[in-house]
């Protein structure tokens, strides 16, 4: 029986960097596919609405289309890394019964989730890395707060890296692996103001904006970046907050209940 470490000195250190270690190195092994393809993504999304539309926009609350798009494009590649990292990482642990090993190893439950939530966060932090590069290429880039800025992308990382746990969890298949983000993530994630302004919606529809929790997401990060922010930002504190903490109880009790990882 698995015992539970609430000893901070007793946390298993060496074990989260190997783990940690682990999820980098299966990250740099790919890195067409897992940080140049979002890369390239990027750029033709800063490309077309930043450059080629936002040539025709005035400037968006104050300042320049392809400034104001530029977070929101940026968050978009940081949830599809975070996602996809810790989503296909868990998957093929189960699919090849790897995860036996770390079970049996002396690891709390607590660290299971930071091994893999860190390694997401990691992958997404170079994502993030890389595509400022490129923003910094097409004239879009502003940081305003360079440490709000880790913190938001962190925690936006770390809410989608437990969601691919979940999802990882739950999927019998590969397609399933995919489910969530195309029908629940990906249609959020473009209705939650990265392209546009909430002032420039109707009344009901920017009302059904602020009640999508991407929009403080997308909020937050442009808050970090170019200092403006159409959000409550306490309201979106509490969601960044409220989702981190939600989800990391959840998927520590799943592991802990051994829910698809133990036959």
């Amino acid at each position: 029986m698995r015992l539970p470490n609430n000893n901070f000195m007793n946390t298993n250190w060496i074990g989260l960097y190997t783990m940690f270690r682990r999820e980098v190195q299966r990250t740099l092994r790919v890195v067409v596919q897992t940080l140049i393809a979002p890369v390239i993504s990027a750029a033709l999304y800063i490309f077309i609405f930043g450059t080629v539309i936002g040539s025709q926009i005035n400037e968006v609350v104050g300042v320049p289309y392809i400034t104001f798009v530029f977070p929101g494009v940026l968050m978009l590649s940081v949830i599809n890394a975070s996602f996809s990292s810790a989503s296909s990482s868990l998957y093929f642990m189960r699919f090849t019964k790897g995860i036996e090993e770390i079970l049996i190893t002396p690891f709390s439950y607590l660290e299971m989730l930071l091994g893999f939530v860190g390694g997401a966060v990691a992958r997404a932090l170079m994502v993030s890395v890389l595509i400022l590069g490129v923003g910094v290429l097409f004239g879009a880039v502003s940081l305003v707060n360079p440490l709000a800025f880790v913190l938001v992308i962190s925690a936006i990382a770390a809410i989608f890296a437990m969601l691919g746990i979940i999802v990882a969890l739950w999927a019998e298949s590969f397609e399933q692996l995919t489910v969530l983000n195309t029908f629940v993530i990906t249609p959020l994630t473009y209705l939650g103001g990265i392209f546009y302004s909430v002032t420039f919606l109707p009344e009901f529809a920017a009302t059904l904006t602020k009640l999508n929790p991407f929009f403080y997401f997308t909020d937050a990060v442009r808050s970090s970046m170019i200092g403006i922010s159409e959000a409550n930002s306490f309201i979106g504190l509490i969601v960044i907050g409220g989702l981190v903490l939600g989800l990391g109880i959840i998927v520590t009790q799943l592991f802990k209940h051994g829910w698809k990882i133990r036959s």
